[in-house]
């Protein structure tokens, strides 16, 4: 099973490619990387997963390139953890048929 990293901070010109160059110039052999994008704009949110190559080792990966500076930026690498469940459901609040949400008043 390959690591996964993720990689925060990162410039907002950074794309794809120039991500995964960057953690192969550091010494890792790198099967994907990703730069995370506004799906409105298209534009990177600043930060990004970089999933390692088999046999690769995630803590020297970690240790490495943790504080690296990419376009003057230091970045922040870490083991990326699962995706939260649980987020991606619609807020309850104001407004709309819920229930506790804005009434509209009366005209007597």
């Amino acid at each position: 099973m390959a690591s996964k990293l993720f990689v925060g901070n990162l410039p907002r010109s950074v794309a794809d490619n120039a991500l995964a160059e960057f953690v192969t110039n550091a010494g890792f052999g790198v099967a994907s990387a990703v730069v995370i994008r506004d799906k409105m704009t298209g534009e990177s949110k600043g930060f990004g997963f970089v999933e390692l190559a088999e046999g690769e080792d995630l803590q020297k990966a970690v240790a490495r390139l943790n504080g690296q500076a990419m376009e003057g930026r230091p970045l922040t690498v870490n083991e990326a953890r699962p995706q939260r469940t649980g987020f991606s459901r619609p807020r309850e609040g104001r407004g709309g048929n819920r229930r506790g949400g804005f009434k509209p008043r009366r005209n007597y």
